[in-house]
């Protein structure tokens, strides 16, 4: 359980996250996954990232149970240490100096959206799909990547109704490079991974550099900014009354 690294490809590391039983990530496993990424970015071998996951699916954002055991206690550093975790694993897929793709397959929401949004090409199962339930756990964020995956619109259609898109209505907008059967994601994925790997390192590194630099949201801070909202749900009492109202049954699918 955890995060680990591994090397399957001459220039491709895959980092692949496993938290039992839905992914859904505690405080110190987004920080994990950050440190993970960027290792992995520094290594002068590595030409590509593939960010994957174990189980049932790719991430299903933070461990609201952890948050909700140290609300109880009377404290927020839960809730804090998801943020600044949070903050710290996108924009470690984002900054990484390599080209990172996301494998995904199963359910991506929440926080997984943070990271497939950061992410430099996503390649998914036919069973993914792909959503923000952020108002139904008494939280805001992450509307900054869903708008890097959908148009407007659609992107404010999702985050209100907190419906999902499948990868298939993903890749009609062009967010997603491929659609392949669960079983051939794997292979899909490091296939995308070594063609990239191809290129020169240098280069490469230079290529994200440049593309990072003319990108027209600086997605760090616009994430940011949004946190500022979930924060004042908080104080306010609304997040608390929210996410005592979640179901056991959505937490297991979308945490």
């Amino acid at each position: 359980m955890g995060v680990s690294t591994s090397a399957p490809d001459r220039g491709v590391a895959v980092v692949t996250v496993d938290f039992p039983p839905v992914n859904a990530l505690p405080v110190q496993g987004w920080y994990d996954l950050a440190d993970a990424v960027r290792a992995a970015g520094r290594d002068p071998d590595v030409r590509c990232v593939v960010l994957t996951a174990a189980g049932r699916g790719f991430n299903a954002g933070v461990d609201i149970k952890e948050m909700q055991r140290d609300t109880a206690a009377g404290g927020h550093r839960a809730l804090i240490g998801a943020n600044r975790g949070c903050a710290e694993a996108f924009a470690a897929v984002y900054e990484c100096e390599v080209p990172v793709v996301a494998a995904v397959h199963g359910f991506c929401l929440g926080g997984g959206i943070g990271l497939v949004g950061n992410a430099d090409a996503i390649v998914a199962s036919d069973d993914a799909t792909f959503g923000l339930p952020e108002l139904d756990r008494g939280a805001l964020g992450a509307a900054t990547h869903l708008a890097r995956l959908v148009p407007q619109h659609l992107m404010r259609a999702l985050y209100y109704t907190s419906r999902t898109a499948t990868a298939r209505e993903l890749q009609a907008h062009g967010s997603v490079w491929q659609v392949v059967p669960r079983d051939e994601l794997a292979d899909a994925a490091q296939e995308l991974a070594r063609e990239i790997a191809r290129k020169d390192g240098y280069l490469l590194r230079l290529a994200k550099a440049a593309i990072n630099g003319i990108d027209p949201v600086d997605v760090r801070r616009s994430y940011r900014f949004e946190q500022g909202f979930t924060f004042e749900a908080n104080l306010s009492g609304v997040a608390d009354r929210v996410r005592d109202t979640f179901g056991t049954e959505n937490e297991e699918v979308r945490a």
